[in-house]
């Protein structure tokens, strides 16, 4: 029996008799909230945003690095690419031991997208297979009584995906590394208008000219989608990294976090100085990660959606 799941709050699902579920309705959810933006692949007018060869070569990389990956956690990861689909959003479903991620070219055809940032946005939509604890569960936030529309269990069970800002720091802590690594970085950097608090975190953060480099794209990368969030809620205010959210919840937000929040969690992610091999635990919040229990004082998932639960 296969069972889809989809990675948003903002859709309704109707649970029919063989407990099969839509993983997504385009535009409607994912990796984004709600919007109905849709961007064609006919486009003319765009300024910027990725060619389809360009979309490709992102995704074709991220898959080289990660299918071993996936295969030695007991799944088969498949990228299904919808360049010609204009949904601005991104999903990731399970079929099985088949790990589904979907991409479409509305997203990569969107101004704000660079290369980097919709590597981060594959990373994010893998992270919810492989990104570790914690998990989508049955929470205030996504319960139906019934186990959650991620397939928990009533009482408490956790499904297999992890959360939203878990997912997002994954994206930047593990999986960009791994992407960048092999890159000249220092030149991808140079060519980039770097904020200096951006130069001065990333510095004290890392000795290695190499990590530096990489600290800085990463987090860059995370201020391109930031610049989606902007732009899809039409924000008057700036999203950056020197105007944390300085909210504290009061229990871990499996949701989407709000677009501050999101950049801070990108930042937090390139900052951790813990090793990206190193890998993170499916049920244990404080391994392969930077947490307070493991005496980190930088690095840390932001308040804003993370509760430690140690």
């Amino acid at each position: 029996m296969n069972v889809f799941f989809t990675l948003s709050l903002a859709l309704v699902f109707t649970v029919v008799s063989s407990l099969n579920a839509s993983a997504c309705v385009p535009g409607k959810g994912g990796f984004l909230p709600k919007n109905d933006l849709f961007i064609p692949a006919d486009a003319k007018s765009l300024e910027s945003g990725l060619s389809e060869t360009e979309f490709n070569d992102v995704i074709d990389k991220v898959e080289t690095i990660y299918n071993s990956i996936v295969s030695s956690k007991g799944g088969r990861l498949n990228v299904m690419r919808n360049w010609n689909d204009g949904t601005v959003n991104a999903y990731a479903s399970r079929n099985g031991s088949v790990w589904n991620v979907a991409m479409f070219g509305g997203l990569a055809r969107h101004s704000t997208v660079t290369k980097d940032g919709f590597a981060l946005v594959v990373c994010h939509e893998l992270g919810h297979h492989i990104g570790g604890s914690p998990r989508k569960g049955l929470t205030a936030a996504d319960s139906d009584n019934s186990g959650g529309w991620w397939g928990g269990n009533p009482g408490g069970g956790v499904h297999w995906a992890s959360n939203e800002g878990q997912s997002d720091y994954f994206a930047t802590s593990k999986c960009l590394r791994r992407v960048f690594l092999n890159d000249n970085n220092a030149k991808v950097v140079n060519e980039m208008s770097v904020p200096e608090v951006l130069k001065t975190t990333c510095s004290q953060s890392f000795k290695s000219k190499d990590d530096y480099y990489i600290c800085i794209r990463t987090a860059m990368a995370g201020l391109s989608i930031a610049s989606l969030f902007k732009a899809l809620r039409s924000m008057d205010a700036e999203l950056s990294f020197t105007t944390p959210d300085s909210r504290v919840v009061s229990r871990t937000n499996d949701s989407h976090p709000k677009p501050q929040c999101r950049l801070d969690t990108y930042f937090q992610g390139s900052i951790c100085e813990v090793d990206f091999n190193v890998d993170v635990s499916e049920s244990d919040e404080t391994v392969g990660v930077c947490h307070q229990a493991n005496g980190h004082k930088s690095g840390l998932r932001p308040r804003c959606w993370f509760k430690p639960a140690k």
